[in-house]
């Protein structure tokens, strides 16, 4: 009875905590919000996409859902101000909100905390050299539109599919996120990694391979396919390290990384251009 009237007097309360993970869109959010039965209140408009930020938040019995949002939010403006005055200098970004949109295809290309800052540093370089970004969730966004998933591969007819958010297609960035992306893909995306790599490919084991140049690249798209297979493609050579120069401007840019087709098998990057 002691503890209990010390808890009364001394307002101590029951913490509980509701964790959002990274690269859920606001839709998803939303939903997760509406879940639990502790929150109270409804939410009356669905927030601007990339504007949440996904992290675990404490909150009393008899918070909202919409005090929830109001939480995140500003827990966003003020990670991605903060990034945007540490940013590099020389991105190839002119806002903030270009920088939330860049942070999200990071978020959506890989689950790797290592890999971030060089998944950036491809989509950066790709800016630089004025070549199409070609990520395949910008794809899945622009069919969905935040909605959900797309439940079955992606087809021919979907990469050439000439949406908002198709980056196969559009130039540069797509005009807005295509997720709320983590703290850590907001700072991969401000400070990315320092190299010439201009595509990545599945590495078979979770990871991807990165390449400077299309003949590398294609070298680790060979690989991917060995290992789907059932094959050892042993470990890469130094004669797979030689590539020569990266393709010409003009020519049509391959993308990021091997891409797959309707069977799910893995195809030569830019075979759908």
């Amino acid at each position: 009875m002691r503890e209990v009237v010390e808890t009364i007097v001394e307002g101590k309360v029951v913490q509980h905590q509701l964790t959002i993970p990274e690269g859920l869109t606001s839709e998803q959010i939303v939903a997760r919000l509406l879940e639990s039965d502790i929150l109270t209140g409804n939410i009356k408009d669905v927030p601007r996409e990339g504007s949440l930020l996904p992290d675990g938040y404490h909150f009393n019995r008899g918070f909202t859902r919409e005090q929830m949002i109001q939480r995140m939010r500003q827990a966003q403006d003020r990670l991605v101000r903060e990034a945007w005055e540490r940013r590099n200098p020389d991105l190839p970004l002119k806002t903030p909100d270009q920088l939330v949109i860049l942070a999200s295809i990071i978020e959506k290309e890989t689950g790797k905390p290592e890999e971030r800052t060089r998944v950036a540093a491809v989509f950066v370089n790709r800016l630089k050299q004025k070549m199409k970004l070609q990520s395949d969730p910008t794809i899945v966004y622009g069919l969905v539109y935040g909605k959900g998933p797309l439940g079955r591969p992606l087809s021919k007819a979907d990469i050439a599919q000439a949406t908002p958010y198709n980056t196969y297609v559009i130039d540069g960035l797509p005009p807005g996120p295509i997720a709320n992306p983590g703290r850590a893909s907001i700072e991969a995306a401000a400070n990315p990694a320092r190299t010439k790599e201009l595509y990545f490919v599945a590495d078979g084991t979770g990871g991807h391979a990165f390449a400077e140049t299309y003949d590398q690249h294609l070298k680790n798209v060979a690989r991917l396919r060995v290992i789907e297979h059932g094959g050892d493609p042993g470990p890469p050579t130094a004669a797979d390290a030689q590539a020569p120069a990266a393709p010409s401007r003009t020519t049509p840019a391959p993308p990021p990384r091997g891409k797959r087709s309707a069977n799910g098998a893995p195809r030569a990057a830019g075979a759908a251009q």
